[in-house]
């Protein structure tokens, strides 16, 4: 008999999760993470919704799933994975609320059709979802532990760090249970404390709750019975790899880090793939902690050893900034970086553990708020050093060094694509990834660009017209180490206005001020000389208060400048005039200017 080679199907979405006993969905090794939003959800949501008010006769489509069934019982999910998942979320959700609304139906012979149409849709769901026949659903009313520990959904993926949510949803007896039981982000607020598979799960049952009895039935009977995809099945797992990185027409774009770790994963070898399996799901983890702090992610993390390897192995030129996408690198141009996985991650690792290292050192906070194409220069100098020698005391002579040319595009009109910066950049980075090069060389390099392309009048001209937030954070940085005091930032550090920029008093304020143009007004409260850090708890505290009761009368109180720790503020808590005028923002912008234009041009 001929070897099947591809077997398509059109199959309604109830019959294609409707598995046979033995067999399972598998997410492969090298696939993604589970990346659906409840914004895709809300646009599945709204096209079922569509569907079901047009009272269409034909069945309505989801588009094309490919499944790799050349191991025996396992049914692979190359192309598809996404939406599979999010059906069975949205089953489990639908389940949830039809139990409810069993469990509690008021039965009556006007009712007896509505509650027929009701069970059908559940027995179906129990099928799918515990592949549950009749006695198993008696056993599961019994005692709903009946329900547990039956798998349809098993999730090898690589990059899924969070893959016990689906199956501690699917499991709960009830809504309660799932939210008391899946993984809770720290520091998170509301929804965005959960995973995507609780939030997506929470977004279909809260849109089915909102259904009266009638609206649920008629969503489950036309769900289960009229919407569709096509299902093709493929013997020749050689396919897979393939298939995945050209078939994602109706799926999520793939990332970058999604495709080369797809075929990092392909090239490890049989002996090979647990320890390439284990090493890419540790920086996985490391790049999610490190971006939910909007640090760096793991195409960052690719992309900046790019960077590094081009400079260190010359795979470019002086004075070309042309820069190849991160598929076209590692895959096209320089394929031999993946025939060995395990020194690649450790690559990779490398620079998550340098990230770990540094990012709480105040000038890398401070760099953070500038343009993000900092990091990939700071990360291909910092390569050099063993991460444990990586203190504030080495890590902050170049990164003030980035810190002065960044301020200037902050300032300009110039963006980083100009040449004056990109390709001095690309050009010194030939220099920064050579150990031998040497940082006062370095140093020296950026000196003699930035005096050599700019001129103090011009940037300080700049600087007396700034009137964005960045370049106040600079500001206070540079006063703390003239007076040899604290610095430190964090999200709850606030840019506070000492002359108020709004408010229901802001007229008088205005006048007081002896400025009676409001244009005038505008410009002169955002300049660099009005603008001091200050903590979000004593900002809030004393909102658009006057002056005299910014500062605050005892230190215990807290509740003025005189309760902060930035230097700015505790100087002016003891400021010598109780009101602050015109000519108090303007000597103040001029010493910000004359600061900041000292450490872009005297470092």
């Amino acid at each position: 008999m001929a070897t099947k080679n591809i077997e398509p199907k059109l199959r309604l979405i109830s019959e294609y999760t409707l598995l046979e006993r033995d067999d399972i969905f598998e997410i492969p090794q090298y696939q993604r993470a589970y990346s659906w939003t409840t914004l895709h959800c809300a646009k599945l949501w709204q096209d079922i919704e569509t569907f079901i008010d047009s009272d269409a006769e034909d069945p309505y489509f989801f588009g094309t799933v490919i499944i790799d069934c050349s191991t025996p019982n396992h049914l692979s999910l190359i192309d598809g994975q996404q939406r599979t998942t999010t059906f069975l979320l949205l089953l489990k959700a639908l389940q949830l609320c039809l139990k409810d609304l069993l469990d509690n139906f008021n039965f009556s012979p006007d009712t007896a059709a509505l509650f027929m149409g009701l069970n059908r849709s559940y027995d179906t769901i129990c099928r799918i979802l515990y592949k549950a026949d009749d006695d198993k659903q008696v056993d599961m009313k019994a005692n709903w532990d009946n329900a547990r520990g039956i798998t349809i959904l098993e999730n090898n993926s690589i990059n899924e760090l969070y893959k016990d949510d689906f199956r501690l949803i699917i499991e709960a007896e009830n809504f309660k249970e799932a939210e008391r039981s899946v993984h809770k982000f720290p520091r998170k607020q509301k929804d965005n404390k959960y995973t995507n598979f609780f939030r997506n799960f929470k977004y279909f049952f809260d849109c089915l709750s909102k259904y009266k009895e009638s609206n649920l039935n008629n969503f489950a009977k036309i769900f289960l019975s009229k919407c569709q995809i096509i299902e093709i099945k493929s013997w020749q797992i050689e396919q897979a790899i393939t298939m995945f990185n050209s078939l994602n027409s109706t799926g999520m774009p793939l990332s970058d880090a999604d495709i080369i770790s797809a075929q990092l994963y392909s090239r490890a070898g049989d002996d090979g793939k647990d320890a390439f399996i284990a090493e890419w799901q540790k920086i996985n983890a490391a790049a999610n902690q490190l971006a939910q702090k909007k640090i760096v992610d793991i195409d960052g993390v690719l992309q900046q050893f790019m960077y590094i390897n081009r400079a260190a192995k010359a795979h470019y030129k002086q004075n070309e900034v042309t820069t190849p996408g991160l598929r076209k690198y590692y895959l096209t141009e320089h394929p031999e970086l993946l025939t060995e996985p395990l020194p690649l991650c450790a690559s990779f690792k490398k620079i998550l553990d340098i990230w770990e290292a540094i990012k709480d050192f105040p000038v890398i906070k401070l760099l953070l708020k500038f343009n993000e194409n900092f990091k990939l220069f700071l990360v291909s100098y910092l390569f050099r050093y063993d991460v444990s020698m990586l203190t504030k005391e080495t890590v902050t002579p170049f990164a003030e060094c980035l810190l002065r040319l960044f301020a200037i595009i902050e300032v300009g009109d110039a963006g980083y694509s100009a040449s004056k910066f990109k390709t001095f950049l690309f050009n010194e980075n030939f220099n920064l990834v050579k150990p031998s090069y040497s940082l006062a060389e370095i140093i020296e390099n950026f000196n003699r660009h930035i005096n050599n392309t700019w001129k103090p009048k011009d940037v300080e001209d700049d600087l007396r017209e700034y009137q964005k937030n960045i370049l106040v954070y600079l500001n206070e940085y540079l006063y703390a180490k003239e007076q040899h005091r604290y610095y430190d930032i964090d999200e709850r550090t606030n840019v506070e206005h000492i002359m108020p920029a709004s408010g229901h008093n802001i007229e008088i304020i205005r006048i007081d001020a002896g400025i009676e143009d409001p244009e005038e007004f505008a410009v002169l409260v955002n300049q660099l000389g009005n603008k001091i850090l200050l903590e979000e708890i004593i900002n809030k505290t004393i909102g658009n208060d006057w002056f005299k009761t910014k500062k605050g009368s005892t230190l215990s109180s807290k509740s003025g400048y005189v309760g902060s720790s930035f230097g700015f503020a505790l100087d002016l808590a003891k400021y010598p005039k109780d009101r602050w005028e015109k000519d108090d923002i303007e000597k103040a912008t001029e010493e910000a200017v004359k600061r900041i234009s000292k450490f872009i041009f005297d470092a």
